[in-house]
């Protein structure tokens, strides 16, 4: 996906097309034109010089200056959606690659490439077009100078830490999976909670959350249903107490659609199903889920929600503030 055209650089250069592919990599392309092929191979490794060390902050500005440029307004996010089927990784930019687009090359050239992507790994290739007319018929034809299976370089650096977005310390993402007659968002709702069970896997990131962590829940394949703030640690439903009302009480005493009991067998795994409360500072039903191409989703039922865009799209939704 194509994020920036004429990308001015700290150098006072400027590179033709930078992209990104669905693993968050970083693509410099740059057009062989009238300059010497030994300026050419200099001026990519350059790019790749400044490229390495750009944070998932500076990416993201190089796509919006380049959709303002356009006329657009479309986020990263949810442009990359429509383009991969699927949001961001967490962390954009930890790797790169690094390639001249010609119609030719001289031999010194093809040396100089081949030595520096074979025997250092820098992430150097060559891409060549042909074309061509054939009874009324025109072709584009591509070849690579080597095989694209080399893997990109990994960034390094002091800066690595940045390629993540910047987490503010305070929001999660909670996935709460319904389940028919396990668990119900209509009781999370109506009583202030989030829950997960069934196994290590689903409990222990929940039990991870602790009072004050702001929550954005998620109904899989379905959409955000509300947003609040943990207001106790995770208890067993057993154990669990809920203030309804002002007042404690028993989550197993209340009327609920749920059961929130797993019929699984004994084997080592805590199968219990683990109740955090929650005091909701928003809240709608089921079929009035909010959900955007680009928002973030993912099978854990807890973690850090880093993704900008879906903060900002959900907050606007909830009519709360940021």
């Amino acid at each position: 996906m194509l994020i920036g055209r004429q990308v001015p650089t700290a150098y006072g250069t400027f590179i033709d097309l930078l992209g990104i592919d669905a693993e968050g990599t970083l693509h410099v392309l740059e057009l062989k034109r009238d300059r010497t092929p030994r300026e050419v191979v200099a001026q990519v490794l350059d790019y790749g010089s400044w490229v390495q060390g750009l944070t998932n902050e500076e990416v993201r500005a190089i796509y919006t200056q380049y959709m303002q440029a356009r006329g657009e307004a479309t986020e990263l996010d949810q442009a990359f959606a429509e383009c991969f089927d699927s949001g961001p990784p967490d962390a954009l930019n930890t790797a790169h690659t690094l390639t001249v687009m010609a119609s030719d090359i001289d031999a010194a050239t093809e040396r100089i490439v081949t030595y520096l992507a074979s025997e250092y790994q820098v992430p150097v290739n060559v891409l060549f077009f042909r074309y061509f007319e054939d009874q009324g018929h025109k072709y584009l034809a591509r070849t690579w100078l080597m095989d694209e299976a080399r893997m990109a370089a990994p960034a390094t650096g002091p800066k690595s830490q940045n390629k993540k977005e910047p987490w503010n310390g305070q929001d999660w993402y909670v996935s709460f999976g319904e389940e028919e007659g396990i668990r119900d968002w209509s009781d999370a709702r109506r009583y202030g909670f989030v829950s997960a069970g069934g196994g290590d896997w689903f409990s222990r990131t929940l039990r991870a959350l602790k009072p004050g962590a702001r929550v954005f829940v998620y109904i899989p394949k379905v959409g955000y249903v509300g947003v609040g703030t943990v207001s106790q640690e995770a208890q067993p439903y057993e154990d669990a107490e809920l203030f309804v009302g002002g007042v404690p009480q028993k989550m197993a005493d209340l009327d609920l659609a749920g059961g929130y009991r797993h019929d699984l067998p004994e084997d080592g795994q805590d199968r219990r199903e683990w109740v955090v409360a929650v005091d909701w500072q928003a809240t709608v039903p089921r079929d009035q889920a909010f959900w955007k191409t680009g928002m973030f989703a993912n099978q854990n039922s807890a973690c850090k929600l880093r993704a900008r865009f879906t903060l900002d799209e959900a907050t606007r939704y909830f009519k709360i503030d940021a």
